[in-house]
This record gives structure tokens, sequence and C-alpha cells, in this order.
């Protein structure tokens, strides 16, 4: 009889056909080293094997500790791959994994939030990268702070991206996430979502399809406008603190709630990240507080004789505690993925050095 993980597997690749479409249409590989950091669930099993069988050498390490999936790590090295990731890894050894990475001697670089390439860019010698991929906003950001030295494909900013997985798909299932680890639904409850991003702004949609009363706290005077218009009442962050029962944070920004915020918060305040950061709260400060477990991903704090509820470490809820997105959706992500890992093994070198949207024609041939 198969096991859990088995039959998971199974009905994965089942159900990821533009996935398998867009792999067939990879060239030859035979050569190429990927190096990628990302994160390391189930639905990344078909896309690396896929490329192992056009002649790829892979390498994988995380972009989350908390996200990796060890049983998908250790199938995948099992087929061949080079990996140094686990649930939960110390940062040290992260830093050492990514050291090795490009120790590893890698030709192209498949990144969320660019460690590999700021790691790179610190050393004065390092691989010859040929070209790389970008998914996050974050890692686009950190981008922005270097002189690249070989073209870096941008694949978080386009619109299959930005307006499926970002804007629909992580609220939608953080929320789902939320739901099933507390036990609690969000009626009755002031939500506060910090940041009104494409990611908060489906945070903010699903939240109030749900039964929440939404607020939004959004210091980007174009974006607060924009809330204001989509019918949010917006309000500056230090004022909605207190009143919140449930905060969500999605802003890819570190500290945004810092340490002096969690005593003036409200007794009983669920603490949820959906953004890139796992530091988006200043979690270690937090940490200085009496705390427990209360229920898997859910971690009780005593502040000042009130009780905060940190949920999944202050890590990405939904992939850290649930699932992530759909596989109807990821599909369409991950066929995007397979299109840019082709693109730069096949053309995009040709690019000058820094940082490029993916190529049109390239993304929509899978879709």
């Amino acid at each position: 009889m198969s096991n859990p993980f088995t039959q998971e597997l199974a009905w994965t690749r089942r159900h990821l056909p533009r996935l398998h479409r867009a792999l067939t249409h990879l060239p030859d590989m035979s050569g190429a080293r990927l190096a990628c950091s990302m994160h390391l669930d189930i639905k990344m099993i078909p896309l690396v094997e896929g490329l192992l069988a056009k002649g790829a050498a892979v390498f994988l390490t995380t972009c989350n500790p908390a996200t990796v999936q060890n049983d998908t790590v250790a199938h995948l090295v099992a087929q061949g791959v080079a990996a140094e990731a686990w649930r939960d890894m110390p940062p040290a050894a992260l830093h050492t994994a990514v050291n090795h990475a490009l120790s590893w001697e890698p030709t192209h670089l498949c990144e969320m939030g660019a460690e590999l390439t700021a790691r790179l860019h610190q050393l004065p010698d390092g691989p010859p990268i040929r070209a790389g991929l970008e998914a996050t906003g974050s890692g686009i950001n950190r981008l922005g702070g270097l002189t690249p030295r070989y073209p870096i494909f941008n694949w978080d900013d386009l619109p299959v991206k930005e307006g499926l997985h970002n804007r629909h798909m992580v609220g939608l299932t953080a929320w789902h996430t939320f739901f099933q680890t507390t036990r609690l639904t969000l009626h009755e409850k002031q939500v506060l979502v910090i940041g009104y991003g494409l990611v908060g702004q489906g945070a903010a949609a699903a939240a109030r399809a749900y039964g929440g009363q939404v607020t939004v706290a959004e210091r980007d005077p174009a974006r607060a406008l924009l809330a204001q218009y989509d019918g949010w009442m917006v309000r500056p962050l230090a004022e909605c603190l207190p009143h919140a029962d449930v905060i969500v944070t999605a802003t890819g920004a570190h500290h945004i709630i810092q340490a002096a915020d969690f005593t003036r918060l409200r007794d009983g305040v669920f603490l949820l990240n959906v953004g890139h950061e796992a530091d988006e709260m200043d979690v270690a400060a937090l940490r200085a507080y009496p705390h427990e477990t209360a229920l898997p991903f859910v971690e009780t704090f005593a502040v000042n004789g009130r009780t905060l509820y940190l949920l999944a470490g202050g890590s990405m809820l939904n992939l850290t505690a649930g699932r992530g997105d759909s596989l109807n959706a990821f599909d369409i992500t991950l066929a995007v993925l397979a299109a840019g890992i082709g693109h730069i093994v096949r053309a995009g070198h040709q690019s000058p050095p820094g940082v490029h949207v993916l190529p049109t024609a390239v993304w929509q041939a899978v879709l």
C-alpha cells in the first residue's frame, strides 16, 4: 500500500498539466548546473525531476528553513540532487549551505530572495554565473542595492505571478491555514493588514470575505490611497495596533512590528506573517517574554499581563503551517518558472548584466 507521501506526490503530479507541458519544451540542459534557493515543498518535486530528466545538475538549499519539507528533500536527493536544507535549520547552517551552493560551481541560479546572488557579490571571486532568476519582490528590492555581474530575470512582476499568486493565492491560503491552525474564524474580529502591495490586497479581500472587519496600514502614500479607493479604512500603524484582534504583516520588510509595539497590543491578539521575510515582526524581542506552545504552530506569550498568540514563529503562515497555493494555481507558477529556467539556459546569458523582466514571449508560451 502506498504511504501518504507517495499518495500525495502522485496526486500532485496529476494536477500540474501546465508544468508537464512546459517541461517537454525545455532545451537539453546537459552541462547546466543550477543552484536553487527556494521553498522546498512537495509541489517542487515534479519541476526538479523534470530538470534532471533534461540533463541538468541541481543543488538545492532553502530561502526559508521554516517551509522546508524534509521528505521532499530526501526524495530529491534519492533522484540525484545535491541538497543542503532541512526544516528549521539554524542561521549558521543556512549560511554554510549558501556557501556550499556557490562552491558547487553553478552556472545558473534560481532564487527566491536573492541570497545566493547577494553572497556571491560579497566574494572577490566566485563561480562564473551565466544567468539567474528571481521570484520575489523582496529579492528584487535586494538586487537594487547590487550591481549584478550577470543577467538576472525578474519573474515576480509578471501579470500571472502578481495577479494570481501574489494577489489571490497567498491571502486565501493564509486564512485557510489560520482557520485550521487556531480552530477559529475571523467573525467579530478586527483584522489589521500591514502593507497594501498585491499580497496585502489579497489578504485584506479574503479577510473581509471570511467575516473580518478589516483596517489597512500602509506607509506608501500611493498604496494608501489605492486602499482607500478599494473601500478600506486606512489608518497609521501606531493608531491601529492597540485595537486589532488579528494582525497580518505583508510587507517583505524587516521589523515592521518592533519590540516596543508588543506592549501596546490587545489581550488575545493573533500575530501572523504572509510576507517573504521571516522577521517582519521582531520575533527575537518577543521571545524575551515568557512563552509556551498552545497548539502546533501557535505559541502564547505573556506580555505585561496580556496574552499574545504568534503563528508559525512569524514565518510565512501559508507555507509553514499550511500547504501554500492550490495545485491548479501553482501549476501556472511552476510552468512559468520552468520556462524561465529554459530561457536562462538557452538564451538568457546573451542579455547584458543587470535585472531584466522575463520576456513576454517566454512566459506566455506556457499558459
